[in-house]
């Protein structure tokens, strides 16, 4: 009996030190779990539930309001990037361009488009500038209401409008005259409502008026080159295809890009 015991006990020190390792191993491993699903909680992307429910007082309503107001106001900010700034001049400047040097595809509509965006941005610099200090910023920090800072993001534009018609009030006035208003003593008395289409066709006559002047030089190259080749009986031949050689030529040696694009900024004041 003794020899037994002694047996089973001799057992119990080879079998307990194998096991203890396996389990330290095992409680490790758990715990390298735990933590991972841990850390794997921590970083998950919260989940938003968005309930359509009744308004339970009117503070609500309003909040739903100003959200839809703020989508509408996203979604319709292309517009107001084309329409309220210098964009919409430099892009139709930019079309002239290429028509009177009669190029189809080159360069793309997308580059041409691109070239007009960044133009537009160091022409308008200023203004975001003004915006981001006088309306976002406070807004963030608290310092000024949602009605306000509207006000402050719309100064700086009607203003940077009402530059450009400064001396050429024309399109304020029909749209005054059309809407039975009488006639403004300084900008403050404009509403936005009759600026912003004013500012639009203003610059489309402006842009107008720039593309004329573009086309003269090389409607000339045209005309010389097509009465060139009717002198010489070459009446099959298409003059555009010789011409266009030239204006490329010309283009090049006056520095069209740089001399358009100092221009283009030159018209919009302050530089």
């Amino acid at each position: 009996m003794r020899q037994k015991w002694l047996l089973f006990g001799l057992l119990l020190l080879v079998i307990v030190p194998a096991f203890a390792p396996a389990q330290e191993a095992s409680d490790q491993t758990q715990t390298d779990t735990d933590q991972a699903v841990s850390e794997n909680q921590a970083l998950q992307v919260p989940f938003v539930d968005l309930n359509v429910r009744q308004p339970e007082s009117g503070r609500e309503v309003a909040l739903s309001v100003q959200l839809l107001l703020l989508l509408a106001v996203l979604s319709l900010a292309p517009s107001i990037i084309i329409l309220m700034t210098s964009f919409l001049r430099i892009a139709i400047v930019f079309d002239f361009v290429r028509r009177a040097l009669s190029l189809q595809q080159v360069p793309p509509a997308q580059v041409m488009m691109g070239i007009a965006f960044f133009m537009t941005i160091f022409i308008m610099w200023p203004t975001i500038t003004s915006i981001y200090e006088n309306s976002v910023v406070p807004l963030q920090e608290g310092e000024i209401g949602v009605e306000e800072a509207y006000n402050e993001f719309e100064g700086p534009l009607r203003v940077f409008m009402y530059r450009q018609m400064e001396g050429e009030p024309q399109s304020v006035r029909l749209f005054m005259r059309m809407n039975d208003l009488s006639k403004p003593e300084n900008l403050s008395d404009v509403p936005t409502h009759v600026l912003i289409p004013a500012f639009i066709l203003h610059e489309l006559t402006v842009a107008f008026k720039i593309g004329i002047l573009l086309f003269i030089p090389f409607i000339i190259i045209d005309m010389v080159v097509a009465s060139t080749l009717m002198s010489m009986g070459m009446i099959m031949l298409p003059p555009i295809m010789i011409s266009l050689p030239f204006k490329l030529i010309l283009f090049v040696l006056v520095d069209g890009w740089n001399l358009i694009t100092e221009q283009l900024v030159a018209s919009f004041g302050g530089f």
